[in-house]
C-alpha cells in the first residue's frame, strides 16, 4: 500500500467535488424525499421506492447493481472492478450503509415536515434537515459521490469496490446474516467501510475502533387473573407493579454498579495508553451534558464520561407499561406489570451469557403467586477493531488529506451490530468512519446534516480510495461522465 498521493490524481477528484457539490446536495435530497420508514409496514412501497433509486444510481455511474430481494426489505447490491489494468494489485473494498430510517414522530416537533427536506442556516453554515438527513441517507451519499467524482476524472475507480446498502437496519435487521451467509462469496472483501459513525467535532475526523454490544430484554411478572379494584384488594394481594419496580431498584449499587451476576466477569479494564489518549481529547463535559438538558455527571463511580459511555457496561430501563396509563383517574391493581430492558456491553462480554444472568436476576426474586415470562428482543457483541492495520492507517491517511489533521480513534456507546455480523460471516474487519455530530439530532425530530460534513465526508472517501490504492491510477478523463 503506497504512501503518497499525488496531486495528479486526487486534486483533480476534490475539485470535482467542489465543483458538483450542488449536483450532489440534489441527489441527497431527492433520496431524503423517499419515506422509507422500515419498522411501518405502510411504507414498505417507499422502502423498495429508495431501493430502487440507489440501485439507479449506482448503475447510472458504471456499478453493476441490483435491488435483491429477501424475507423483509431488499438488499442493494452493487459491483466495481477497479482499474482496467488487470494486473493491478488493489484492494478490495466492501462499503455498508443503509437506506431505511426510523419514524419521524413526534410529528408536532419538526419545523418542517421530515420528508421534504429542508437547506437551512445554522451555526456551521448550511445544514440538511430531514428524517435520515445522517443515519444514514446522507452518510451513505458521501461515498457514492466519491465514486462518482472518481469516475468522472479518471474514467475508472482505484480499488475494486462492492456495496451493501441494507433496508432492515433500524428495524433490527432480520434478513442481514441469512443475506450475508448465502451471498458469502459474492460479498467477499478485504475490508468493509461503514459509515453510520461519527467524528470528534466538526474540525476532527475520526475512526470509531471500539462499539458496545447489546441485550434487550422484556420482562413480564404476572400476578392477579384480572385487574383489580384496588380498594376491595389493595394491601391484600401482590400488586404487579409495586412487585416489578421494587425489583428494579435492585438492579444498581449504590455506586451506579450492575447487579446482575457475573455481569462484570469477563469485562477488561482499559490500557493506561488508551485512558490517555482519551483525556488528551479534552471532552465539554459541560457541554455534552447541555446538549442533553442535563448538568451532573452520572454513572459508575471511578470512571470519566467517555469511559462510562465507550468503555463500561450498562443496564438501563427503557419502558415500564401496567396497570392503568390513560388519562385521569382509575384506581386498579393491573394483573401484570411488563419492563424493557437493555444492556449495552462491552468486549468479551457474551449477550448470550448477560441474557441468562438476567433472567436469573428476576426469577430469583419472583413474589408470592408471581410468575414470569420473557421476550429477547436481540442481541450482539461488543465490537473492537484492530487499530494496526494497514488499512486503518489508510483511511486515517485519507482523512488527513482532507481535514489537514490526525484523525483520533474514539469508542462508540452505540451498537452497529453489522460489523459483529461481517466479522464472524465474511471473515473481515471493518473501518468505521463517519461524519456525524453529537448535536445531529439523531432518530428525534429535526434530524440534521452539516453540509460542511456531507462536503468534507465525499473528500474523505475520495482521498481514502487513494490512499488505499497507493495513488497509483493516473488521471484519464471519463467523456461520457
Amino acid at each position: 500500500m503506497g504512501s503518497q498521493v499525488t496531486d495528479s490524481v486526487l486534486a483533480p477528484v476534490l475539485e470535482r467535488v467542489d465543483a458538483a457539490r450542488d449536483a450532489s446536495l440534489a441527489r441527497l435530497v431527492a433520496l431524503l424525499s423517499i419515506p422509507s420508514i422500515s419498522t411501518d409496514s405502510e411504507y414498505d412501497t417507499e422502502t423498495k421506492r429508495a431501493a430502487r433509486w440507489l440501485a439507479d444510481d449506482l448503475g447510472s455511474i458504471g456499478f453493476d447493481a441490483s435491488v435483491r430481494e429477501t424475507t423483509g426489505h431488499p438488499m442493494v447490491v452493487a459491483h466495481h472492478p477497479g482499474p482496467k489494468d488487470a494486473g493491478a494489485n488493489v484492494p478490495h473494498v466492501l462499503y455498508y450503509g443503509h437506506y431505511d430510517v426510523q419514524p419521524p414522530d413526534p410529528l408536532e416537533l419538526w419545523n418542517s415536515p421530515p420528508f421534504e427536506p429542508q437547506v437551512v442556516p445554522g451555526e456551521h453554515g448550511e445544514r440538511i434537515v430531514a428524517r435520515g438527513a445522517v443515519d444514514d441517507k446522507g452518510q451513505l451519499m458521501t461515498f457514492i459521490e466519491a465514486f462518482r467524482a472518481w469516475k468522472h476524472v479518471h474514467g475508472e475507480l482505484p480499488i475494486k469496490v462492492t456495496v451493501l446498502l441494507e433496508g432492515e437496519e433500524e428495524s433490527g435487521s432480520p434478513s442481514l446474516e441469512p443475506f450475508l451467509m448465502e451471498h458469502r462469496d459474492e460479498l467477499s472483501a478485504d475490508v468493509c467501510i461503514v459509515c453510520d459513525t461519527g467524528m470528534w467535532d466538526i474540525e476532527t475526523p475520526a475512526i470509531t475502533y471500539m462499539l458496545r454490544g447489546m441485550v434487550y430484554l422484556e420482562a413480564t411478572l404476572h400476578g392477579p387473573s384480572h385487574d383489580l379494584h384496588s380498594g376491595m384488594y389493595g394491601g391484600a394481594v401482590m400488586n404487579p407493579l409495586n412487585a416489578l419496580t421494587r425489583i428494579l431498584g435492585e438492579l444498581h449499587d449504590a455506586e451506579g454498579r450492575v447487579r446482575v451476576k457475573g455481569f462484570y466477569d469477563d469485562v477488561k479494564e482499559l490500557t493506561a495508553a488508551e485512558r490517555g489518549a482519551w483525556e488528551r481529547l479534552g471532552l465539554d463535559e459541560s457541554a455534552f451534558l447541555g446538549g442533553a438538558g442535563m448538568k451532573q455527571p452520572f454513572g459508575e463511580k471511578g470512571y470519566s464520561t467517555l469511559e462510562r459511555t465507550w468503555a463500561r457496561p450498562t443496564c438501563d430501563i427503557n419502558g415500564i407499561i401496567g396497570g392503568y396509563t390513560g388519562r385521569g383517574a382509575k384506581t386498579v391493581i393491573g394483573d401484570h406489570a411488563r419492563v424493557k430492558l437493555s444492556c449495552r456491553l462491552v468486549a468479551h462480554q457474551d449477550p448470550g451469557r448477560i441474557y441468562t444472568a438476567l433472567v436469573e436476576f428476576f426469577e430469583s426474586r419472583t413474589p408470592p403467586d408471581g410468575t414470569w415470562s420473557f421476550t429477547n428482543h436481540g442481541a450482539a457483541p461488543a465490537i473492537r477493531v484492530p487499530t494496526d492495520s494497514p488499512q486503518l492507517a489508510a483511511a486515517k491517511a485519507g482523512l488527513g488529506d482532507v481535514y489537514g489533521r490526525e484523525a483520533v480513534l474514539i469508542g462508540s456507546g452505540g451498537s452497529i451490530p453489522v460489523v459483529g455480523s461481517i466479522q464472524q460471516i465474511l471473515g473481515f474487519d471493518s473501518l468505521l468512519v463517519g461524519f456525524g455530530l453529537d448535536d445531529d439530532r439523531v432518530h428525534s425530530p429535526n434530524e440534521k446534516f452539516e453540509r460542511r460534513c456531507f462536503d468534507n465526508g465525499v473528500k474523505s472517501h475520495a482521498a481514502i480510495m487513494a490512499r488505499l490504492a497507493g495513488g497509483a491510477t493516473s488521471p484519464r478523463p471519463d467523456p461520457g461522465a
